[in-house]
C-alpha cells in the first residue's frame, strides 16, 4: 500500500472525485481517501506518476509520501485555520459597516443612516463595494467552487460560491438598474427602507464570513482531532549520545546503527529501541504502554525508543533502530489506520459523491416552482439561495473519519493499536473470541506451582540437578530455587536422559531427578506421593520426583500458569455477551485446566496450526469471530478470523498477521478492546444520524416546503447553521476522548 499526501480538498464531494479518478487508473486494485487526514492508500501495480496525474487532472494536487513519512493532517489543519482566522477577522470587520449600513435604519436613527436613507443607489454602492471586498478576501470560495464545476465534480465550495455569487449578481443588476434610472439623488420611485433592504449585498457577505467561521471552527477542531500522533512523533529524541572510538559524541538519532553503544542519563529519552548493557535506573514506560509505575531496568533489560529514564545512568546497546523500533511501528499502524476506510463509511460516501449535484438540482427547481407560483424572482431566489447554503454535505463526510481518529488515539494511548479503520469498528461486533493458550492465556514460560517434601534436601538436591539442564523445566526449579536464596552444591558425573530425567552425584552419593518411571529404577516412590502427583497432573502440572540413593525426596511440581489478569478479562467478556473459546495445541487435561481456571466457555485442545484455522472458520458461521495469540502457529487463525488481535509480546509473524496489536500483553485490554469499538461506532451512527436528519429537515424548510405554515429560513441563517453542523458532528467525535475503557463500576 502506498500513502500519498492530497492538497486542495474541502469537502466529502472533493474526496468522492479524488477516489473516483485514482480508481480508474488502469492497475489500481483499491483506493482510499481521508478527507481528515488529506491523505490517501492506493492499492495495486500502477505506476505512482500515473496517479498523482489522476489527481491533478480531477482539480487536486497529490505528491507520494517519502518512505516512513508518517503524517496525519495535523499542520495541514492547523495552517488553515490561521488563514480562515486571518481572513474571518478581516472579513468581520468589514462586514460591521456592511450591516450598520444596510440593516441600521431598522433599529435606530442616525444623521448618516438618515441622509443615506434618501439616497438608495448611494447605498447600494456603498453596500457593493464593502461586499466586494469580503468576496475577494475570501476568493477561494469562488476558485475551488467553480474550479469543482468545471471538472464536473461540484463540491461544498461550489454550494457556497453559487449562494454568495448569485445574491450579489442580483443585488448588482438591480443597484445597476437603479443608477440607470437616475435614483442617485433622489429616492426612486417604490424604493423607500424597506424597499433597499431587498439588496442582497449583505447576505452575499454574511454568507461567506458566517461559512469562514464555521470552516475555522472545523479546521481547529480538525487539527485537534488529528493531532492524536502529534505527542508520539515528539517522544524520541532528535539526538543521541553514542560512544565512537572510545569517545562520548551527539549524534542525529536517525544516524544511529544497530550495535551502537548509546547512553542514557536521568530525565532523557532513549533513541531507539535496545538493551541495557550497564548500569540500572527506573524508566517511565507510559508512553508505549500506558502504566504510569516506573519499570526497574539492569543489564539485560529491553529498552524502547520515546520511553524515558528517570534516576539511572545507563549504557545501552541498540537493537532496533528507524521504522524499525516499536515507536515507529505504532505511529505506523495508527497513521495507516487514519488512511483507511471503515464499511459504515461507505454509505456516507455513496450520498456525498451525489450530494452536490442533487442540492444545486433542488434549487433550481425551488426557483421554478416559486416562480411559477408567481411569487416574484426576489422570493424565488431567496429560496433557492438558502437552498444552497444550507447544505452539507461535510457532515456527512466527517461523522466517520473524525470518530475513527479519536478513537485510534484513545486505543493508541491504552496501548491498544488498531491496524484499519475496519478493525477499529468490527471489533465491537464480536460474538466470539477464541484465545490461544500458551503465551496468551498462560504466561508462556513455566514455574514452580507446588513443592511437596519429604525431606529437607529436596530444594537444594533439586537445585544442585537442574541449574546444569537447559530445559525449560529445568529453568523453572532453578529461578525458584534462587528466589527462596539457596546456593547451589557442587556436583560431579552429571548426565541427562533425553526425555526422561537427571542424575549426578553429591557428596559421594548420587541424585536423580525426573519422571517417576526414571527414579523408581533407584527408589521406591511412596503411594501416597504418586496418588499426589496424579491429582497434580490432573490440574495440568508437571510433577519431577527427587531422590537421593535410594530415598525419594519429594516432588516439585511445575506448569505454565495462567495470567494474573487472565480470569478476570474473560469474565469481562462474557459480561459484554462474548463467547469464549481456548484453543490449544497441549493435551486434552493440560489444556482444560487452564481452560477451566481462566473461566473460558468452551476448551478445544490438541490442535495443530491448520486445525486452529480449520476451527475459526468454523466459528465464523456461528457469528463474528476474533482470534487471540501471540506465536507463530497462530498466524494462519489469526488471518483466518475476522479480526486477529495479537499479544504485543508476540512473535513478528503473529503481529503482522492480526488487525489489532495490544501493546502491554494485557488480556484486560481485550474487554476494552470492545468497549472502544462500540463506543466509536455509536458515536459514528450519532454523527450520521445527526448529519442525514440535519439535511432531511433543513432541505425542505429552506426551499419553503413549510412556508404556508409560516416557517421559512433566511440565506444568513442557512449558512450560521450549515456551518455549525460540521463544527457539531466533529466536537460530538471528540467527545470519545471521555470514554471509560474498564468495567462498569
Amino acid at each position: 500500500m502506498e500513502q500519498y499526501a492530497v492538497k486542495g480538498m474541502m469537502c466529502a464531494a472533493c474526496q468522492a472525485r479524488v477516489e473516483k479518478a485514482v480508481q480508474k487508473v488502469p492497475g489500481v486494485t483499491e483506493v482510499t481517501v481521508s478527507l481528515l487526514t488529506n491523505s490517501m492508500a492506493v492499492e495495486g501495480s500502477a505506476s505512482s506518476a500515473d496517479i498523482v496525474k489522476a489527481v491533478k487532472n480531477a482539480g487536486y494536487g497529490a505528491r507520494l509520501k517519502k518512505a516512513q513519512e508518517v503524517s496525519d493532517g495535523h499542520e495541514d489543519h492547523m495552517a488553515l485555520f490561521k488563514e480562515l482566522r486571518r481572513n474571518f477577522i478581516v472579513s468581520l470587520l468589514i462586514l460591521l459597516p456592511l450591516m450598520y449600513v444596510s440593516m441600521g435604519g431598522m433599529l435606530f436613527s442616525t444623521p448618516l443612516l438618515s441622509y443615506l436613507s434618501a439616497r438608495p443607489a448611494l447605498t447600494g454602492l456603498i453596500e457593493a463595494v464593502l461586499s466586494l471586498a469580503i468576496l475577494v478576501i475570501n476568493r477561494h470560495f469562488f476558485i475551488n467552487g467553480f474550479k469543482g464545476a468545471v471538472h464536473l465534480a461540484p463540491n461544498m465550495d461550489t454550494l457556497v460560491a453559487l449562494g454568495s455569487g448569485v445574491s450579489f449578481l442580483y443585488s448588482l443588476w438591480k443597484l445597476t438598474a437603479l443608477l440607470v434610472s437616475g435614483g442617485l439623488i433622489e429616492v426612486h420611485d417604490g424604493m423607500d427602507m424597506a424597499g433597499r433592504t431587498h439588496f442582497y449585498f449583505e447576505s452575499a457577505a454574511m454568507i461567506l464570513v458566517l461559512i469562514t467561521l464555521g470552516k475555522m471552527l472545523e479546521a481547529l477542531s480538525k487539527g485537534r482531532t488529528t493531532g492524536a500522533l502529534q505527542g508520539l512523533l515528539k517522544l524520541a529524541p532528535e539526538t543521541a549520545s553514542v560512544v565512537r572510538n572510545g569517545e562520548e559524541v551527539r549524534i542525529p538519532t536517525k544516524e544511529l546503527v544497530v550495535g551502537d553503544i548509546f547512553l542514557v542519563r536521568p530525565g532523557e529519552s532513549f533513541p531507539v529501541d535496545g538493551v541495557v548493557e550497564e548500569g540500572s535506573s527506573s524508566v517511565n514506560e507510559a508512553a508505549l504502554t500506558g502504566e504510569s509505575i516506573p519499570v526497574d531496568k539492569e543489564a539485560g533489560s529491553p529498552v524502547s525508543a520515546g520511553t524515558l529514564n528517570e534516576t539511572g545512568f545507563l549504557r545501552c546497546r541498540a537493537e532496533h533502530v528507524g521504522s524499525e523500533t516499536m515507536l515507529a511501528k505504532i505511529i505506523r499502524m495508527v497513521s495507516d489506520s487514519a488512511a483507511t476506510k471503515a464499511p459504515i463509511a461507505r454509505i456516507a460516501d455513496k450520498v456525498a459523491g451525489i450530494f452536490v449535484p442533487a442540492v444545486i438540482g433542488i434549487a433550481i427547481v425551488t426557483f421554478v416552482i416559486w416562480m411559477l407560483l408567481g411569487s416574484g424572482v426576489e422570493t424565488a431566489l431567496n429560496y433557492a439561495i438558502s437552498v444552497l447554503v444550507i447544505s452539507c454535505p461535510c457532515a456527512l463526510g466527517l461523522a466517520t473519519p473524525v470518530a475513527i481518529m479519536v478513537g485510534n488515539g484513545v486505543g493508541a494511548k491504552n496501548g491498544i493499536l488498531f491496524k484499519t479503520s475496519e478493525a477499529l469498528e468490527e471489533c465491537g461486533k464480536v460474538k466470539i473470541m477464541a484465545l490461544d493458550k500458551t503465551g496468551t492465556l498462560t504466561k508462556g514460560s513455566p514455574s514452580v506451582t507446588d513443592v511437596v517434601p519429604l525431606s529437607e534436601g529436596l530444594l537444594p538436591t533439586a537445585y544442585a540437578l537442574e541449574i546444569k539442564s537447559e530445559h525449560p523445566l529445568a529453568r523453572a526449579v532453578v529461578h525458584y530455587a534462587e528466589e527462596q536464596g539457596l546456593s547451589a552444591p557442587d556436583t560431579e558425573d552429571f548426565e541427562a536422559a533425553v526425555g526422561n530425567g537427571l542424575s549426578a552425584r553429591k557428596g559421594g552419593k548420587m541424585i536423580y531427578g525426573g519422571k517417576a518411571a526414571f527414579i523408581e529404577k533407584a527408589a521406591v516412590i511412596p503411594a501416597e506421593l504418586k496418588e499426589k502427583a496424579e491429582a497434580l497432573s490432573s490440574e495440568g502440572k508437571t510433577p519431577l520426583f527427587f531422590s537421593e540413593d535410594d530415598r525419594v525426596l519429594g516432588l516439585i511440581a511445575v506448569a505454565d500458569t495462567l495470567k494474573d489478569d487472565a480470569a478476570e478479562a474473560i469474565a469481562e467478556l462474557k459480561d459484554l455477551g462474548i463467547r469464549t473459546l481456548m484453543l490449544s495445541g497441549d493435551n486434552r487435561r493440560a489444556a482444560g485446566a487452564v481452560g477451566k481456571a481462566a473461566g473460558v466457555d468452551e476448551v478445544v485442545s490438541e490442535l495443530l496450526p491448520d486445525e486452529k484455522e480449520e476451527k475459526i472458520r468454523a466459528l465464523r458461521e456461528e457469528g463474528k469471530v476474533v482470534m487471540v495469540g501471540d506465536g507463530i502457529n497462530d498466524a494462519p487463525a489469526l488471518t483466518s478470523a475476522d479480526i486477529g488481535i495479537a499479544i504485543g509480546a508476540g512473535t513478528d509473524i503473529a503481529v503482522a498477521a492480526a488487525d489489532v496489536v495490544l501493546v502491554k500483553d494485557e488480556l484486560q485490554d481485550l474487554p476494552k478492546a470492545v468497549r472502544l469499538s462500540r463506543a466509536t461506532l455509536r458515536n459514528i451512527k450519532q454523527n450520521l444520524f445527526w448529519a442525514f436528519f440535519y439535511n432531511v429537515l433543513c432541505i425542505p424548510l429552506a426551499a419553503g416546503a413549510y412556508a404556508s405554515l409560516g416557517l421559512s429560513l433566511n440565506p444568513m441563517i442557512g449558512a450560521a447553521a450549515m456551518s455549525l453542523s460540521s463544527f457539531f458532528v466533529v466536537m460530538n467525535a471528540l467527545r470519545l476522548n471521555l470514554v471509560k475503557l474498564g468495567p462498569k463500576k
